[in-house]
């Protein structure tokens, strides 16, 4: 009777701690999900004034107006459920769009001096720096989960409901190389 209430006792406490660490592992997923529902955010937001700055260029250049608009039109959504090499792939497409932009920008003095110009551009870095914040977050996120799902215990439950490592997004090296200051 004893060692009946005794495995009874041992086998709830097991149930228990499964139930328990499956809910911690669904709530860090959520919250990694949501870190990236908000890169995509504003990554929408970017594109957005990208799309206001590309309308601006078209009275100065058709050609590069439609080249900028080929690549708008490339872009797609990050969602929830979008991964760090989508991400990555959008923030890649958005960087070269602006390149182009600052590339037209410069041979168009009148274009950079433009109040809509400059006030767009100043969007696209407060957006750009937003994201650059969502970015940070997700990638603090999936350092919760992904140490959350590596340690024992808790590791076998991740495992028996396919709990799996999410990816972070990379640096982007380019942005992080100091230019060099000599004259």
């Amino acid at each position: 009777m004893i060692t009946t209430i005794i495995i009874v006792a041992v086998v709830v406490l097991l149930v228990l701690w499964i139930i328990s660490a499956q809910r911690k592992f669904v709530n860090a997923e959520e919250l990694t999900k949501n870190a990236m529902s908000q890169i995509g955010v504003q990554q929408n937001s970017r594109w957005d004034a990208l799309t206001g700055l590309v309308d601006l260029i078209k009275s100065y250049n058709e050609h590069e107006y439609n080249t900028l608009k080929e690549v708008i039109a490339a872009r797609s959504g990050i969602t929830a459920s979008s991964t760090a090499e989508e991400a990555q792939a959008q923030e890649d497409l958005i960087e070269k769009a602006l390149v182009q932009v600052k590339a037209i920008s410069e041979q168009y003095p009148n274009l950079k001096a433009d109040a809509m110009y400059i006030k767009t551009m100043d969007s696209v870095n407060t957006y750009e720096n937003q994201v650059r914040m969502s970015r940070m977050t997700y990638n603090d996120t999936v350092t919760r989960y992904n140490r959350l799902i590596r340690q024992i215990p808790d590791s076998i439950v991740a495992g028996l409901f396919h709990f799996t490592e999410k990816q972070y997004l990379k640096e982007n090296t380019a942005k992080a190389d100091m230019p060099s200051l000599k004259i």
